[in-house]
């Protein structure tokens, strides 16, 4: 059987090869060193539907269940042998295969068309905002992570930032082709 690749599934093998836990305790982990900027761990219901279709497909175990005092039932889960090999693959393929993705900023791009020109630059301009105060934040992260944790716990922020670099640099030069009047479209819509 070949289990259905996810960024969550990756982090939830990766975290239980790390050692054995709970599903509570994966997702405060992700919370905890910042990786839920690239795993979408904010609803608390899709880490127990990944841990479940992992658990199905035999890439994790339970270890154990235990109640403690006043506490709800926890069950301690562990990387399989199948676990192992499966993550192992999963990363080369991540690694060095280009993923065909589709997120919404570029889909919007495409068809913002169905706006006026100045609707669209606003948009963009108020887009501006945003990316700049992250980017601001990334750095701010990076120099203060940078002072204790070895580069290998930091090249995922790296990337963002040189993306989010990337996609500032677009913006603005797009809100400023409009601005100018050099990127222009006869709205009907």
């Amino acid at each position: 059987m070949s289990t259905r690749r996810s960024p969550l599934a990756m982090a939830l093998l990766s975290l239980v090869g790390e050692a054995p836990m709970h599903a509570y305790q994966m997702q405060r982990l992700i919370k905890e060193r910042h990786k839920d900027d690239v795993v979408n761990v904010a609803q608390r219901n899709s880490v127990y539907q990944t841990i479940d279709r992992l658990l199905r497909d035999g890439l994790i175990a339970v270890r154990e269940t235990s109640r403690e005092e006043n506490r709800p039932e926890r069950t301690v889960y562990e990387l399989t042998g199948a676990g192992r090999e499966t993550l192992r693959q999963w990363m080369r393929t991540m690694l060095s295969a280009r993923a065909r993705e589709f997120p919404e900023f570029p889909a919007a791009l495409a068809f913002m068309l169905v706006l006026p020109p100045d609707e669209v630059r606003a948009a963009l301009e108020e887009r501006l905002v945003s990316l700049e105060a992250r980017l601001a934040e990334l750095d701010t992260d990076l120099t203060e992570s940078g002072r204790f944790l070895p580069r290998v716990f930091l090249v995922e922020s790296e990337y963002q930032r040189a993306v989010l670099k990337a996609e500032l640099d677009h913006v603005r030069g797009l809100a400023g082709d409009l601005r100018a009047g050099l990127l222009d479209w006869d709205y009907r819509l």
